[in-house]
């Protein structure tokens, strides 16, 4: 997306969404219960409210061609921006009460979980690519994402080729698929260094933006690494995003491993260190763009950005990820950090009849010719559902590389920034990486300055 600092301060606010008293009492039965909201006949109705204003009409299409396909009446309201919270409490206790409705992930969950039904043995949930992302308590499935976005380092496989056909390279494997941890990434990108004379590039990555208001790919997006293992080790909380935001306090246990690949960007960088702090994201996109470096750290999003820059070489089909391998211990099995504040979650207080028709009408939705069709060309998502061949995924080809990367047997990295404490903390962050980077700080000094502020925010 195009502007992914404002998306990351909404996710984050958003993610504090569950100081909202939205349910209370005990977590029923998964069986149905009434409720008052009757069934439409024997085949039930479904009432969907839709988070996204920018997409309705397309909704109430999808609805109207669902309804002359099935005869099921599908009913969909959509909030007005900023108020689905607002919307769900107040429709929610109705006597017709939305059948389908969207939580933000895992804090969403622990806010609504008094509504949401297990969806564990839908076909729903086994089309999923990657059962890792969905919302999980216990045995019980109750969030299933419906859009994801990624991110890792891109690179331009045109250039790699390149490199793994001289006949003098100094690594014994012969393409870039065959990376798969961070020893072979250093080997590879050290000894494209010492040949990007031969390679026509001048750095392997394009720079390291560190100027003020753009370090969001490295105070937050590669700072999400480290935690999300740190977090993951904390097995009291179901998810790393839970647990970081009960985290008063860090150890930032895998900061040598955040140094790993820190130090190779910057160290095999387009620009000389010292010179980082001048640098945005722009400026490293067309880098990219250009022809001068063969990767760059960042998302799906940043196909347009390298698509629209005069003088682009870099061909679609050159374009390709891979996950951000730092040294951490069976990281062969990582894949690319995937997320989403986007989760569909069934009522469990409605009619049986109504769960029922619910759950079919988003499996039609995610597995149907006409649905996928709907999914892919209208709303634009990159859908984390194996029933999509890839003729049916997006064009945009690294919206492809994310539905390829999540198909494979690997766990995708959890966005686990939504529990980063503040936007102060990652600027603080990002400040002192940037004096690590002109050699004005030492990196123990960075730890201590990551850790220090944790703290202090959080206390806030």
């Amino acid at each position: 997306m195009k502007n992914i600092k404002k998306y990351l301060g909404l996710m984050l606010v958003m993610s504090m969404v569950v100081v909202l008293a939205a349910g209370c009492g005990n977590k029923e039965n998964n069986t149905a219960t009434n409720n008052g909201n009757a069934s439409s006949g024997k085949n039930g109705s479904v009432y969907f409210l839709n988070f996204k204003p920018e997409i309705a009409e397309i909704y109430e299409k999808i609805a109207k061609d669902y309804e002359a396909e099935t005869g099921v009446k599908v009913k969909v309201v959509t909030a007005a921006a900023g108020t689905y919270e607002t919307k769900l409490k107040s429709e929610i206790s109705k006597s017709e009460a939305p059948t389908i409705f969207q939580i933000n992930g895992p804090v969403g969950f622990q806010a609504w979980k008094d509504y949401t039904l297990d969806l564990k043995d839908t076909k729903l949930y086994s089309y999923l690519s990657d059962k890792s992302l969905a919302v999980t308590e216990g045995e019980g499935v109750y969030g299933i994402p419906y859009v994801v976005e990624g991110y890792g380092i891109i690179y331009n496989d045109a250039i790699m080729k390149k490199y793994f056909a001289l006949a003098d390279k100094a690594v014994s494997i012969s393409s870039t698929t065959e990376i798969n941890n961070f020893e072979t990434l250093k080997a590879v990108v050290e000894d494209m260094t010492a040949k990007k004379d031969q390679l026509g590039i001048k750095g392997v990555f394009a720079s390291t933006s560190l100027a003020a208001g753009e370090q969001w790919r490295w105070q937050t997006h590669l700072a999400n690494l480290p935690l999300y293992y740190e977090f993951k080790d904390n097995t009291a909380f179901d998810n790393t995003v839970l647990a970081g935001l009960a985290s008063k306090e860090v150890e930032f246990k895998y900061n040598d491993k955040f140094k790993n690949i820190f130090d190779l960007y910057i160290k095999n960088s387009v620009t000389k260190e010292s010179l980082l702090g001048s640098k945005s994201v722009a400026d490293s996109m067309a880098e990219f763009a250009l022809g001068n470096a063969a990767m760059v750290q960042n998302g799906n999003w940043a196909w347009s950005q390298i698509n629209d820059v005069d003088g682009n070489v870099v061909k679609a089909e050159d374009i390709k990820f891979l996950p951000i391998y730092t040294g951490m211990e069976g990281e062969e099995k990582q894949g690319l950090a995937v997320g989403t504040e986007n989760y569909l979650a069934i009522n469990s207080k409605a009619s049986a009849e109504n769960q029922q028709a619910s759950i079919a009408f988003l499996e039609w939705l995610f597995s149907s010719e006409k649905g996928k069709a709907y999914v892919t060309n209208d709303l634009g998502f990159i859908a984390p559902f194996n029933t999509f061949e890839d003729s049916e995924k997006p064009a945009d080809p690294l919206a492809k590389e994310v539905s390829a990367w999540m198909e494979k047997d690997l766990t995708s990295v959890a966005w686990t920034f939504a529990a980063f404490p503040s936007e102060e903390f990652k600027n603080v962050f990002g400040d002192a990486l940037l004096q690590y980077a002109q050699g004005n700080k030492t990196w123990d000094e960075v730890v201590t300055i990551f850790k220090d502020t944790w703290k202090a925010e959080k206390a806030k």
